[in-house]
């Protein structure tokens, strides 16, 4: 095989930079379509709450409730995702190879519901299916990547969640030209499901259930090992959710930013995910994946704790941008180490269990944030938030990666 690619490289011309090039893109191929199943289910879920988050406003008047109810239909949502992370080895058990396929079809059908909604508690039902549904399809989207770095040998994570935060950026901008042109929430969350509904061509999984004994699925797998390593990856979503909830309120609010100055602070933590998690699989796959987490912890803190003690708009960007190219990686690296760290037969139950302790995240961030913030501003709690992801770089992976070194990895 190396032959024949270092013989397609002489036939183009391809030698020095060309050929460089020409390998990385030859693996850069071959990544996307050994989690090819993953991916598209990854860019849907994009798409999915992509093209809810960019119409709240329209759908939050829509129902005519305030911030506090509304926040609670979000709630709503939430716990839909976690319940099913948790059940979502069940369903495969239940559906073997349409399980990704049927859990995407409720996100949208819930989608639907909520664009359609004239009641409040509809829209709560509506986001409690979608979100029910896209966490089945987290989960075994995570575990499938899993089963593909385990086939192939590579890490694949990094590409995977990277692509996520691309195709939601660019469904969030459709949608907005959308809303321009006067469409409504219905009419785009019908037009998302017309693509969603052909990238599900591609999800079709692989029937894994003759390797695994059903009856004793998670007996044996290393508990503390998952949990911690669920921890991490609690960690760094946590790091995501605060500053992507509340970093725009901090620019306007603490110095003094416009509406436009505030969105880029978002902005600007999306792009540095996208770029960190993409840098990540390209530049970073032979260095060791616990050396990567730690010095993306250090990073996101420090780019945190900067953006809380920015004096100015520009050094606040600096520290988000830092920030999310920190906590982009932590999470998925977490979540495929654990995958790796278990035998096939545990591996969907670890992924679980490992994803549905780490979106605990998105029920804690406005939480400690909101009260962080309340007794003390808002500076104190990306203090807070910042001096998280240190913890973790300091003492959280280091006993982890103890953890990991004491079990020999059954996948490997």
């Amino acid at each position: 095989m190396v032959e024949l690619k270092s013989a397609n490289a002489a036939w183009f011309g391809l030698d020095g930079a060309g050929a460089t090039w020409h390998r990385l893109l030859m693996r850069i191929w071959d990544d996307l379509y050994a989690s090819r199943r993953a991916l598209a289910a990854f860019a849907v879920i994009g798409i999915g709450w992509a093209s809810f988050s960019a119409q709240m406003p329209v759908i939050k008047a829509q129902v005519g409730v305030g911030d506090g109810f509304w926040g609670t239909l979000i709630l709503m949502g939430s716990t839909g995702a976690l319940m099913a992370m948790w059940l979502a080895p069940l369903v495969y058990r239940l559906l073997g190879t349409w399980a990704l396929m049927a859990g995407i079809s409720f996100m949208i059908l819930g989608f639907l519901v909520t664009g359609l909604a004239q009641d409040p508690m509809v829209v709560g039902f509506g986001l409690f299916l979608a979100a029910a549904g896209s966490g089945v399809g987290d989960v075994l989207a995570n575990a499938e990547v899993s089963e593909a770095e385990s086939e192939t040998g590579r890490s694949l994570m990094n590409l995977n969640h990277g692509l996520f935060s691309l195709t939601y950026a660019m469904a969030a901008i459709c949608v907005g030209f959308a809303r321009e042109a006067g469409f409504g929430p219905f009419a785009v969350f019908a037009g998302m499901g017309v693509v969603v509904a052909v990238l599900m061509i591609w999800m079709r999984l692989p029937d894994r259930r003759n390797i695994e004994d059903e009856a004793v699925e998670a007996a044996g797998m290393p508990r503390a090992l998952v949990w911690v390593g669920g921890i991490v990856v609690l960690a760094a979503f946590l790091g995501e959710a605060a500053s992507e909830g509340w970093s725009a309120l901090h620019l306007e609010r603490t110095l003094g930013g416009g509406p436009a100055e505030g969105a880029l602070g978002p902005a600007l933590l999306g792009t540095g995910m996208a770029l960190g998690r993409l840098g990540a699989h390209l530049f970073g796959a032979g260095w060791p994946p616990i050396r990567v987490m730690i010095i993306a912890a250090c990073l996101a803190g420090v780019g945190l704790a900067l953006a809380g003690a920015a004096p100015s708009l520009p050094v606040a960007y600096v520290g988000f941008l830092l920030g999310g190219l920190g906590v982009s990686v932590v999470g998925p690296l977490a979540l495929g180490l654990v995958g790796q760290a278990v035998s096939a037969r545990h591996r969907l139950a670890a992924i679980s269990q490992a994803a549905a302790l780490g979106y605990a995240a998105f029920f804690l961030g406005p939480v400690v944030m909101g009260y962080v913030a309340e007794l003390f501003g808002l500076r104190a709690s990306f203090y807070v938030i910042g001096a998280v992801m240190l913890v973790v770089a300091a003492v959280l992976v280091p006993a982890w990666a103890r953890m990991l070194a004491g079990r020999e990895a059954p996948a490997r």
